[in-house]
């Protein structure tokens, strides 16, 4: 990484040393839209002054995006000014001591894995078993609120729980999970289907040891956001793999 570009990254960082400004922005990227002033304050329990001088801080650095958006029903003359609303912002922040590149090995590994699905070998059934693997260890985490015979919404509980911990961002509504957040999106950019496919099966290893029956990961893509979603009731379409 240049020195510039790692200033930059530190720099970044550095904004959620304190406390007040960590609380609201975590506050910020856990809401399913886009915050104003005034929620955020509520939400974390400052005055209004201290949030907004924050929140400016956060969009300052890089960490948060604004947009201006009048609220529902209000318009044309007299509606008054635009209010101000806050979103995680899109770019990427990481700093790595010692650097790392684990998306460069990523990335070869899902170059040779695509060649040896374009040459007609068997190396997606093996990641698709390494993938399943991969998440039934990760219900380890949650293994006292995944016991075997938990019912469905401890399951579900247990289920974001290990999510949220590896990254995905789960969003529970109405016993619908969705994933805010695809921890490999970079090598998704290039390599979808294959990257898709791995989540899915990540998903229904986890799915395999921690929930009942009524769980079921499937794929549903959509913009900003994993392309896996994990619904209660029974498995439908072809996108639902079996669990194994």
């Amino acid at each position: 990484m240049p020195a510039d570009a790692f200033d930059e990254q530190v720099s970044s960082l550095a904004a959620l040393g304190e406390p007040v400004r960590r609380k609201l922005y975590r506050y910020v990227v856990a809401q399913p839209e886009p915050v104003s002033r005034e929620r955020a304050a509520s939400g974390v329990g400052v005055a209004l002054h201290v949030a907004k001088f924050h929140l400016d801080k956060l969009e300052e650095d890089g960490l948060l995006e604004v947009e201006y958006r009048r609220p529902p029903g209000r318009s044309g003359p007299g509606a008054g000014r635009p209010a101000k609303l806050y979103r995680r912002s899109a770019r990427p922040i990481a700093v790595s001591l010692p650097e790392r590149r684990y998306d460069l090995a990523g990335y070869v590994l899902a170059e040779a894995a695509s060649a040896a699905q374009r040459a007609g070998l068997a190396m997606d059934e093996l990641i698709s078993e390494a993938a399943r693997a991969t998440g039934r260890a990760l219900a380890e985490q949650v293994r006292p609120a995944g016991r075997p015979g938990a019912g469905q919404a401890d399951a579900l509980s247990a289920v974001t729980e290990a999510l949220a911990a590896n990254g995905y961002e789960p969003r529970l509504v109405q016993g619908r999970v969705t994933l805010a957040n695809c921890p490999f999106h970079e090598l998704a950019e290039s390599h979808r289907a294959l990257v898709c496919a791995l989540n899915l099966e990540l998903v229904n290893g986890l799915l395999s040891a921690l929930g009942p029956a009524a769980l079921h990961a499937r794929l549903d893509p959509s913009p900003g956001r994993c392309c896996v979603t994990v619904t209660t009731g029974a498995a439908d379409g072809p996108s639902t793999t079996t669990r194994r």
